[in-house]
């Protein structure tokens, strides 16, 4: 199955490819070229349809058909924060921010909120757009933030999560330990359901 990834992450499409290891992933970029996607909405799911639904089209007015356009929208929210960073954790120390700096960012509002550790929560919303029909399922990942890095694994915020049942951070675990119970596995596993019923 070819799958036409509507992000240029390159942390998520390299994850995309190693959860769907039987498909053809393949970044929008490779095909349309750079696009930019205006993140304006107020969830991860409707940032995650506008995402799908811009590449979809575009596909399509190059006459591409017969095509699965699946997109992510996912984040940390800190509830102790004003569930900061939320849809804003790509962009939390501003557009074009690194994950250094994001996590820089946390860290910082953490201190000021002395806070070493506290609850907080992965959201990842998965869209699939098939034959003009939109289908969203979402993945949460439960756990711990705090207030440092630990690790070199992973991506994003994963060297300041701890999820629940582990005295470890993502960075620390490593990949094949974080597939299997992160918010991206259990959204991809119910997309991976939808795609089963909709092909």
């Amino acid at each position: 199955m070819k799958i036409i990834l509507a992000s240029g992450n390159k942390g998520k499409i390299k994850e995309f490819e190693k959860l769907m290891p039987n498909d053809e992933v393949v970044a929008f970029k490779e095909i349309l070229g750079d696009i930019e996607i205006v993140e304006d909405q107020d969830t991860f799911k409707g940032n995650a349809i506008k995402k799908a639904q811009t590449i979809y089209t575009e596909l399509e007015k190059k006459g591409h058909k017969d095509i699965i356009v699946i997109s992510d929208d996912s984040g940390i929210t800190v509830p102790e924060l004003n569930n900061e960073p939320g849809i804003y954790s790509a962009r939390y120390a501003g557009v074009g921010s690194s994950d250094k700096e994001n996590n820089a960012k946390l860290i910082e509002n953490l201190n000021k909120n002395s806070l070493e550790r506290t609850k907080a929560y992965y959201t990842a919303c998965i869209a699939i757009i098939y034959q003009g029909e939109i289908y969203t399922v979402h993945g949460w990942m439960h756990g711990d933030v705090i207030n440092k890095e630990l690790g070199e694994g992973g991506f994003g915020y994963d060297p300041m999560f701890m999820a629940n049942g582990f005295d470890k951070t993502l960075g620390e675990l490593g990949y094949e330990a974080k597939k299997e119970f992160s918010h991206r596995t259990k959204a991809l596993n119910l997309a991976k359901k939808v795609l089963d019923v909709i092909l």
